[in-house]
């Protein structure tokens, strides 16, 4: 697995450090769309954005930042999980001075 920049993930702001540890999008007859282990350095941002058919969960490994959940916002650290449902919107932002790591799991 290769460690990759993403530059403005939804828009959001800074570099991404983004590894695609699972990637089943192709197949239709899996759930699970993808799994990610990403790394938000400071004062990187994941944009706020909004899911129409798939649910997205981001789990905390490291680090803290605030996620933004259908309009509100809330500090998170780490063992939280945040969860986005088809018809909402969520985004989360490293705003300390440390490192923020997740695991993204994506189903539709």
């Amino acid at each position: 697995m290769q460690q990759l920049p993403l530059s403005k993930c939804h828009n959001g702001v800074g570099d991404l450090q983004w590894t695609e540890v699972l990637n089943c999008s192709a197949d239709e007859n899996r759930k699970l769309n993808f799994f990610h282990d990403d790394i938000l350095k400071p004062g990187v941002s994941i944009g706020i954005h909004h899911h129409e058919n798939d649910e997205e969960y981001y789990y905390i490994i490291s680090g803290r930042g605030i996620m933004t959940l259908d309009g509100e916002e809330f500090e998170v650290g780490p063992e939280d999980i945040a969860a986005v449902y088809p018809g909402g919107s969520h985004g989360l932002r490293n705003h300390t001075d440390y490192d923020l790591r997740i695991i993204v799991v994506s189903v539709s």
